[in-house]
């Protein structure tokens, strides 16, 4: 008679995330996972998702300015009543820019951006480059030591003063906020935009303080990445808004 040994049941190996070792070749990622978990997005993620949310948040300002421009349109055409007289009149009268002024900080806005990019383009080589930096008798050169940030933090703070002389230059002539709806519009158009552009002023400088701090690599780049594409839209607003006080005015 045939006799059945006792089977036991199979035990199958089991991996811990806790112990690299067990687990099967690959599940450890990359040389871009180092210091995330296993569930962490990677650094390309984070970096798309960042841009994801500064395209949102760019949504808001770029309706507020097209709503500034229809009521800009609308008001230099629309006639209001006088009440001395009890006729319909047209109170839009042109307002002498200060146009030397603008140019000149228009061409500070756009150096700015230039070396905005800059940085920008560095961090994201040294992104990629940092693992092949750290392999011993690799050598990649030396970057260059041009503190492209700084630049555009200084070069955005002399927009910022630029205007301010430009609104200065604007009073001097007795044009204020209350002179006219077209002097209203003026100081509307391009205070909001210098209240925009201190925002990102203040994104670079806290910029700079994560460098100094040692953030790391990954992180400053993202922060970097998101306020130059942003500065770079706020660059373009200008544009937009100088064109539109000149040229239809």
């Amino acid at each position: 008679m045939a006799t059945f040994a006792p089977t036991a049941p199979a035990k199958f190996p089991k991996a811990s995330r806790g112990d690299r070792g067990s687990l099967p070749p690959g599940a450890g990622g990359g040389g871009d996972d180092r210091g995330r978990g296993p569930d962490s997005p990677s650094p390309a993620a984070r970096l798309r998702r960042a841009r994801l949310g500064l395209a949102v948040a760019l949504t808001p300002i770029i309706m507020l300015f097209v709503s500034f421009t229809s009521a800009y349109v609308v008001r230099k055409g629309l006639p209001t009543l006088d009440p001395k007289t009890n006729a319909m009149v047209h109170d839009w009268f042109p307002v002498e820019l200060p146009m030397t002024l603008f140019l000149i900080n228009t061409g500070v806005l756009l150096v700015s951006s230039v070396t905005i990019e800059m940085a920008r383009r560095r961090l994201n080589r040294q992104a990629v480059l940092e693992n092949i930096d750290s392999i011993p008798g690799v050598s990649l050169g030396k970057e260059s030591k041009i503190p492209w940030l700084g630049l555009t933090i200084l070069l955005g703070c002399g927009f910022l003063t630029g205007q301010w002389l430009a609104w200065r230059n604007l009073a001097d002539h007795g044009i204020f906020v209350a002179t006219a709806p077209s002097s209203s519009f003026i100081y509307l158009l391009t205070g909001a935009h210098a209240a925009h552009l201190l925002g990102g002023v203040i994104a670079l400088l806290a910029a700079g303080a994560f460098a100094l701090l040692h953030h790391p690599l990954q992180s400053q780049r993202i922060w970097v990445d998101v306020t130059a594409w942003y500065w770079h839209f706020m660059a373009v607003l200008w544009i937009y808004i100088l064109a539109l006080l000149a040229f239809a005015h």
